[in-house]
């Protein structure tokens, strides 16, 4: 999940007989492409509160179970928090507040032309925020939770903030595969806006360490140890057009997410030129 933007482009029913062949069969097949699981991080929460640092604004917490609360909180209080994703860290806040995305917006330094995505925490919310009824719910459920952004028409009925992204009738969806910012996702009840935790126009952050001189614009920073997806982020795919796609970005899972679309009969829509 790096920074959502595509250059030019304002961003940077079940099919019967179709088996279910999504990112879970693929990991088996692939063990550089696997999700995040809190329970699976190789540290303990015991060893990880030894090494907790505080600042003025941003405190460092374990990206676990018993913080999610806190961290709802935080959110629907109009802080940007900091957190790990299956692809790189991130910087979030609720998207339904224009005061918070316009907070990310000046953490980053970023132009309010470069939008941002949304993160939900299940398949099932998706349809509050972005049209899918154009898409089989199966190929939804095959694509994610995982590395992968949706592009999505935004929609009549869209709950998302007016000031979210304005001018653009699409947004970019994600379900991370890890489980903390799903929780986060969930208990809020609405869908954050979510962007990679760096500066605009640098590396992204596979570790907190790496944008440590943001911390303290940040409510809290959670830790998930040391990614290891690699900084390509997410693919990103749009899906706004009836039986195409288009890749927007290789991203870290461009085979796979392909490998998908097209056990559905998807046929890919190429750049013009």
């Amino acid at each position: 999940m790096s920074s959502f933007s595509i250059p030019n482009l304002g961003y940077l029913g079940i099919i019967s007989g179709v088996p279910k062949f999504g990112f879970s069969t693929i990991l088996h097949q692939n063990k550089g492409f696997r999700g995040v699981s809190v329970r699976k991080m190789a540290w303990s929460l015991e060893k990880c509160n030894k090494g907790i640092e505080s600042n003025s604004s941003g405190i460092v917490r374990p990206a676990t179970e018993a913080y999610a609360d806190e961290a709802i909180k935080a959110l629907r209080t109009g802080k940007v928090i900091a957190v790990p994703t299956d692809t790189l860290y991130g910087f979030a806040c609720d998207a339904c507040s224009a005061d918070a995305v316009n907070r990310i917006y000046e953490i980053k330094g970023r132009k309010h032309t470069s939008p941002l995505a949304i993160c939900v925490g299940d398949v099932n919310d998706i349809g509050r925020f972005a049209v899918t009824n154009h898409l089989p719910l199966s190929l939804l459920h095959n694509l994610l939770p995982g590395p992968v952004t949706l592009v999505l028409t935004r929609g009549e009925s869209s709950v998302l903030e007016k000031s979210l992204n304005p001018g653009l009738d699409t947004v970019g969806v994600r379900i991370p595969d890890f489980e903390f910012i799903r929780m986060i996702a969930r208990g809020c009840g609405s869908a954050l806006a979510l962007t990679s935790a760096n500066l605009s126009g640098q590396p992204s952050s596979l570790d907190i360490k790496e944008f440590k001189n943001l911390w303290e614009r940040c409510r809290f920073v959670y830790d998930g140890g040391v990614l290891s997806a690699g900084r390509e982020g997410s693919t990103i795919v749009d899906l706004t057009m009836i039986g195409k796609y288009k890749i927007l970005r290789s991203g870290s899972a461009k085979e796979e997410t392909i490998a998908v679309l097209e056990r559905y009969s998807l046929l890919e829509e190429r750049a013009n030129g």
